[in-house]
């Protein structure tokens, strides 16, 4: 893998780190009572972009453009199983203080435990299974979640471990990040991780087909939603009246994971951060696509020396694990107790110790834990 587009994926990463941040600290409405840039540009963009990005890393770690095979298959798995799994135990470890945040974590280590049964896949199989994900998953889910008992908005604990098939309802379904419906982000970070991303062409048509997908998701889904007295059948769902332009007005803000579940299909239709609908997948895949486009583009353009200040610049996106969890630690009352409207200290204080990290050479210290582990199985599966 060329240095270029190493650092052009760990800006991409930073960028998702930040959009995390934002969606947490940022003033939730502006003056005019709208809700505010910092909260609705990131908001369920962020988190799936993190979510294509792991499906990258999991392309890159087991083959790149030609998937492994055989017993190097095996000990690749192995590894990253054990990565999976302590990335959910660090997850569950975040849930323990209250922070008010819904750490992905957990989630996130369950997701990655998932994507390894497609790792084999090159990247046409990759893409065209996460199309169909796409459309069928959150269908599943509509089906599903009646069924199931109500989600919490807490994030999971080691408490949780006592009822594990509710804890396993949760991740999959009902929760704020439900990998159900989120393997489609994976599957299609895992496609495009069976590109050449070093090739400009590439980097182009990530960037252009992502902007497209995102604004053809938004374009038909209202169009949809404008078919007479779909908008106003859901509105009265939630308790309130108008058109189009109030339904879109009443699903700005998050949805918690998915659309309400005993509600009208016709949810389904909307695009609204974290309702995990066709429409809301397709659109933040979509922007996934063009910001990990547009990062490897840039940084492919720039010469060594400023290719060498971007990285030190968005070193962040080398130690995510470490840093999302400095994240929500520091939103705890105990490490830094003043509430909202506090981004920019807080991206500061990622940014600079991701900085230096880069700068000195050196990997984020969860990072170098869950790396050691998940090499010493893939070692012994090896041997």
């Amino acid at each position: 893998m060329s240095p270029s587009r190493l650092v052009g994926l760990d800006v991409a990463r930073c960028v998702a780190l930040l959009g995390m941040v934002a969606t947490h600290v940022a003033e939730d409405y502006g003056p005019d009572g709208r809700l505010a840039v910092a909260q609705w540009l990131p908001g369920g963009r962020a988190s799936a972009l993190f979510a294509v990005l792991a499906g990258v890393s999991l392309a890159l770690m087991t083959g790149g453009r030609t998937p492994v095979r055989g017993r190097e298959r095996a000990a690749r798995s192995a590894g990253l199983a054990v990565r999976a799994l302590l990335v959910a135990v660090v997850g569950l470890v975040l849930g323990e203080p209250d922070s008010g945040l819904a750490v992905i974590l957990t989630y996130y280590g369950l997701l990655f435990l998932c994507g390894l049964a497609f790792v084999g896949l090159r990247a046409p199989a990759a893409l065209a299974l996460a199309a169909v994900w796409l459309v069928l998953a959150p269908v599943v889910t509509q089906v599903l979640r009646p069924e199931l008992p109500a989600r919490g908005f807490e994030s999971p604990t080691f408490a949780q471990l006592a009822d594990p098939a509710r804890l396993l309802g949760e991740l999959a379904v009902t929760g704020y990040y439900p990998v159900l419906p989120w393997l489609a982000y994976l599957l299609v970070g895992l496609g495009i991780g069976r590109l050449d991303l070093s090739r400009r062409a590439v980097q182009l048509g990530l960037a252009a087909a992502g902007a497209v997908l995102a604004a053809t998701a938004v374009g038909v889904s209202r169009l949809l939603l404008a078919r007479p007295g779909v908008a106003d059948r859901l509105l009265e769902e939630l308790g309130r009246s108008g058109g189009p332009e109030e339904l879109r007005r009443a699903t700005e803000p998050s949805m918690y994971g998915g659309t309400p579940a005993d509600g009208s299909w016709d949810w389904l239709l909307v695009v609204a951060p974290h309702s995990s609908t066709p429409f809301d997948l397709a659109h933040t895949i979509g922007t996934a696509l063009l910001v990990i486009g547009t990062c490897l583009l840039v940084v492919g353009l720039v010469g060594p020396f400023a290719e060498r200040v971007l990285a030190i610049v968005f070193g962040a996106g080398t130690m995510t694990l470490t840093l999302y969890s400095l994240h929500v630690l520091l939103r705890t009352e105990t490490l830094w107790p003043e509430d909202d409207g506090t981004f920019v200290p807080h991206a500061l204080v990622l940014l600079a110790i991701g900085a230096v990290f880069v700068a000195a050479g050196r990997r984020g210290p969860v990072e170098r834990v869950v790396g050691a582990a998940a090499d010493g199985a893939r070692d012994l599966v090896r041997r």
